[in-house]
């Protein structure tokens, strides 16, 4: 079964882009080789190299477990944790009742 390609506007792949740029940062600032990480997270060497190039068709399992291997697993907690827009248009329904 092929994957299917995932497409972003260019100004949503920089966010991906960062996000890998971020963590092969905090691989190299552990001093841990490409193989060391691919091994410790299970997944091939390859898939790493996605991740650090911000390749948004990888999933977010293997995503999860590169930041585990850095003990940055919680990091996933934060996402879409501040959803203020979302607060408002909730605070909005409160007021209008």
């Amino acid at each position: 079964m092929q994957s299917k390609k995932q497409t972003l506007l260019p100004k949503f792949q920089k966010i991906f882009e960062q996000m890998g740029e971020n963590i092969k940062l905090a691989r190299k600032r552990r001093k841990l080789t490409t193989m060391q990480v691919a091994e410790r997270a299970c997944i091939d060497r390859s898939t790493l190299y996605h991740i650090e190039k911000g390749n948004p068709s990888v999933s977010v399992g293997a995503y999860f477990n590169v930041l585990r291997v850095f003990g940055l697993q919680d990091d996933f907690l934060k996402l879409a944790a501040d959803d203020e827009f979302g607060r408002k248009l909730q605070d909005l329904k409160l007021i209008g009742k």
